[in-house]
């Protein structure tokens, strides 16, 4: 007897499970399109974008909360939500979720009501030129935690590896709208930055409960982003299939709505982020002061370049990374998800690297550790079966321990 509208809010990351309140936690994704809501119901409006808290046994929900309001930008909540005690300002900790966004931010919220535990604004944003879109006039901000790599570009962050693609980056820089996060797509060429892979994307965020510090990988890759009206000719190329609708790059038509968007990286002509370096890092951030205590460059260009050209350079410059960290009560963060082919593990104090062991290829994974029941030893393993863009692919499973 229930109606279920088809292409509403989803969830496609990794729920988490709290086994004393009983409760699933939902990460939810955005309604299918992702960069158009003129045919968006309450039921959207409701879930998109938002923590859901649902009871374990009968799937009735205890809470939910928004993170983006009618998100045009793929916004959407890509990680699992992280279940931690959380220092409260009074010495009691409270139990929360954590959760990163792709629009870099963090809320941290009471795990029993959903409420912020932490400071949240509605922030005024401004309106696109979209007819019947269903705009909102403000987006929520989480201003009491790090905000990571969604800093307001300026002409002076335009960077190229010549000076002729910074120029160029500058050039088109001036020459799009942009009004800072949460620009909103329109009939024009508008910047979103950071754009729809993030900010923090696919891979969740490790938490100290020792030294109540979190810590995650983010990537800086701008968006630009137009929406055109689409023709009978792309009506009658949507109806038949012949293409794939809503994803990739380029001009592509939108499936059941009026549009199609034309869309692509921020990149300069050698397939650079046009943004000054880092383009990803790796952040500790102290839950109890709720600021970072350190941020360092992740990954380099020893595997990867400009024109798919290997570099081999092993200065940390920072490279977009998709995979989560892993932290030990031993004082170590692990992590391999970068576009070099390494995993590497940081001091978790100072972000200092300790240790890396060169892959066979790159990896997208998140390590994970374990004490084996037939040698008492610790395991590090990780998954390589390629860095994200790269064209070195493998199927690897590889394990580390302490030598004897």
């Amino acid at each position: 007897g229930e109606i279920y509208k088809r292409s509403s809010a989803n969830s496609w990351a990794a729920m988490s499970y709290d086994p004393q309140m009983n409760t699933v936690f939902l990460p939810m994704g955005s309604s299918s399109v992702d960069v158009w809501g003129g045919n968006r119901q309450p039921v959207d409006h409701k879930y998109n974008s938002s923590v859901l808290a649902l009871d374990a046994t009968t799937g009735q929900e205890k809470w939910v909360y928004q993170t983006v309001h009618n998100d045009l930008w793929d916004f959407d909540l890509p990680m699992q939500p992280s279940l931690v005690d959380f220092p409260m300002q009074n010495g009691q900790t409270k139990p929360a979720v954590v959760i990163g966004t792709k629009s870099g931010q963090f809320f941290v919220l009471d795990r029993v009501t959903g409420k912020p535990l932490t400071k949240v604004i509605e922030q005024p944003v401004k309106a696109a030129d979209i007819p019947d879109e269903q705009y909102s006039a403000t987006q929520p901000r989480s201003v009491e935690m790090p905000q990571i790599g969604n800093q307001t570009l300026t002409e002076s962050d335009m960077w190229g590896a010549t000076p002729f693609d910074q120029l160029m980056c500058r050039i088109n820089f001036k020459s799009m709208r942009y009004d800072g996060l949460f620009t909103a797509p329109g009939s024009d060429i508008s910047l979103s930055f950071p754009g729809s892979l993030g900010g923090m994307n696919w891979g969740s965020i490790a938490f100290d409960p020792t030294h109540r510090y979190i810590f995650v990988n983010d990537m800086r890759l701008g968006l630009w982003i137009q929406l055109i009206k689409q023709t009978p000719e792309d009506l009658k190329l949507e109806a038949s299939g012949g293409e794939k609708v809503n994803t990739g790059m380029g001009a592509v038509p939108m499936k059941g709505t009026p549009y199609k968007v034309n869309k692509n990286r921020f990149m300069s002509v050698l397939g650079i982020p046009c943004q000054k370096p880092p383009f990803g890092t790796m952040t500790a951030i102290d839950m109890k002061t709720r600021q970072v205590a350190w941020q360092v460059p992740l990954g380099t260009v020893e595997d990867t370049g400009p024109m798919g050209i290997k570099m081999g350079l092993k200065a940390p410059i920072g490279m977009p990374t998709i995979g989560g960290p892993m932290a030990t009560q031993g004082g170590l963060v692990f992590f391999a998800a970068t576009q070099d082919f390494y995993l590497r593990a940081f001091n978790s104090s100072n972000g200092e690297e300790l240790w890396k062991a060169r892959l066979p290829v790159g990896s997208q994974g998140t390590p994970m550790s374990y004490i084996s029941p037939k040698t008492g030893k610790q395991y590090v393993v990780i998954s390589a079966g390629g860095a994200r863009q790269s064209p070195d692919h493998g199927d690897y499973v590889v394990a580390y321990s302490l030598a004897d």
